[in-house]
Order: structure tokens, then sequence, then C-alpha cells
């Protein structure tokens, strides 16, 4: 009987060792070894998602140098339709100047050529008087203009929402007074 237990025990012990060999190895395929998930990084996946940043921040950095240069053109636009408003005004403020002083001349002359001193004083007076006259109405003009034009300017180069070291508005006290 013993060697009939034993031998019950010897089987007994060789099933119970085949079940254990066939639950390891199924266990096996379905496990990862812990080495390869416990603080071991995953490169391939790091470097595609450090990747995959690197591309946003640059698309990201692109995206923004083109806005900052749709805005630098804007304001470009804005100063070249300024400098064009200028010029014509300009013109057209020393045109009314020369005028002036043709106006004054002619006057004078005529005044210059009477005989007595008071047809003289009267003839003067009416030269200046309206040299004067035409050089305060110049001068009012090209100041309403160049209000005109720089806020015009003003307004168009806010509208570009641009940055503010971009625009010249600065400078506006470096124009002409009309004088």
């Amino acid at each position: 009987m013993q060697i009939k237990s034993s031998g019950k025990v010897l089987m007994l012990g060789g099933a119970f060792l085949a079940l254990s060999l066939i639950a390891v190895t199924a266990f096996a395929e379905d496990v990862t070894p812990i080495s390869a998930t416990a603080g071991a990084p995953n490169t391939s996946t790091n470097a595609a998602a450090k990747a995959a940043a690197l591309a946003a921040r640059e698309a990201k950095a692109a995206a923004k140098a083109a806005d900052v240069s749709a805005k630098i053109a804007c304001v470009k636009v804005a100063i070249a339709a300024r400098e064009a408003a200028v010029s014509a005004a300009v013109s057209t403020h020393s045109q009314a100047v020369q005028a002036a002083y043709t106006t004054r001349t002619n006057e004078l002359a005529g005044a210059y050529s009477n005989t007595t001193v008071k047809t003289v004083q009267a003839g003067v007076k009416v030269a200046w008087a309206d040299f004067n006259k035409t050089m305060k109405a110049a001068t009012k003009a090209w100041n309403t203009n160049s209000n005109t034009i720089w806020s015009t300017y003003r307004a168009a180069a806010k509208a570009c929402n641009a940055p503010s070291g971009v625009t010249d508005g600065g400078n506006s006290g470096s124009e002409i007074k009309g004088e």
C-alpha cells in the first residue's frame, strides 16, 4: 500500500507539475516583462512625441511670423498712402505760398508805380494785407490737410494691429507747420 500510495502521490505530483507548467506558459504569453514597463522609457514613443511637439512649435512660430509680416505689409500700405497725400498737400501749400508771393510782388510794383506818398502807402498796405490773408489761408489749409492725413494714417495703422515699433507716427512733429 505504501507503494500504491506512493504511486498516487507521485501521480498527483506529476499532474500538479504538468498543470503548473501549462499555466506558467499561458501567462507568460500575455504578460510583458516588468523591466519593459517599470522605469524603462519607450524611446520610439518619446521620440515621436518630441518630434510632434517640435513640429507644433515650429508651425506656431511660422504662423506668428507670417502674421507679423502681414501686419507690417499693412502698415507699409498705410504709410505709402500717407506719404502720397502729404506730398500732394505740400505741393498745394507750396503753390499757395508761391501765389501769395507773386501777388505781393505785383501789388507792390503797382503801389510803387504811384507818384504820391499817400497812394504808395495805400498800395503797400493793400499788398501786405492781401499777402498776410493769403498766407494765413494757405497755413490753415495746410494744417487742416496735414491733420486729416495723419489722422487717416493713424486709423489705418491701428487697423493693421501691428506691433508698436513698426509704425512711425511718432515722427509727425517734424512736419512743416505751414509757415
